[in-house]
């Protein structure tokens, strides 16, 4: 029997109810929304970030905000890199991936994977989990929190898996490379990551894993919640805090 595709919700506006902003169920939690910005792999403002915010589903930012607690109490925050993610702008991704002469940003977040392989090598696919509102991307900060450096536009630009003293200066701890790191290093259990670089990993997805988030086994920052709400529907509102109802 042929399985039935995936619902993309046809509501281009607003959220349906079970949406909330993180920063109204956990204000502590740190931001870093980068594809509001243009420190990313594309290079520019992704398509639907309307506002650097951080949507979820309201049972996922409530498991975020447990994890919070307990990682408060050991020293360290929570910082998020992308929560909710429009259909729009995956299609943003999709059609960047198309474009083999863009590599402006290549040397940072792939500079060891041709063009060519990103959709093959599951890099860049035409439907995100982060679309139905329960995945997100996320590291460790510790406390007190330093300042974050801007990115630049037009900086020269460092391999993310670098070393952590020359790599794009993350607040962050160290997590063996940068976020969006196109390349197995970025393997949450890769072998070759040691030290605080495998400790930070390991204490990020223990804590998640605990309050009933699952890792994505290719990209340490990546979790979704297991009994996510809306598992076959993938939503298209802006992220701005006005699509919320």
């Amino acid at each position: 029997m042929a399985l039935a595709s995936p619902a993309v919700a046809s509501e281009k506006n607003s959220a349906p109810p079970g949406f909330v902003a993180l920063r109204d169920v956990d204000p502590t939690i740190r931001y870093d929304i980068r594809y509001f910005g243009r420190h990313n792999f594309v290079g520019e403002r992704i398509d639907g970030y309307r506002q650097p915010e951080c949507i979820l589903t309201r049972q996922a930012a409530t498991a975020l905000r447990t994890a919070q607690r307990a990682l408060l109490r050991q020293g360290y925050t929570l910082k998020v890199y992308d929560c909710y993610r429009p259909q729009r702008a995956v299609d943003h991704f999709v059609r960047w991936a198309e474009d083999l002469d863009d590599e402006r940003m290549k040397a940072e977040f792939y500079p060891n994977v041709d063009k060519t392989r990103l959709f093959a090598d599951g890099y860049i696919a035409e439907k995100s989990g982060h679309s139905r509102g329960s995945t997100l991307d996320v590291t460790l900060v510790k406390l007190p929190v330093r300042p974050q450096r801007p990115y630049i536009p037009g900086e020269p630009l460092v391999a993310c898996f670098a070393p952590v003293g020359q790599r794009f200066p993350d607040n962050g701890v160290d997590m063996g490379t940068g976020y969006d790191c196109f390349d197995p290093l970025s393997h949450t259990d890769n072998p070759a990551i040691t030290g605080a670089a495998r400790q930070h990993r390991d204490l990020l997805r223990a804590t998640l894993v605990a309050v009933g988030f699952r890792n994505l086994a290719e990209e340490w920052w990546h979790f979704t919640l297991n009994n996510e709400p809306f598992p076959d529907t993938y939503f298209d509102f802006p992220v701005s805090h006005r699509a919320l109802s």
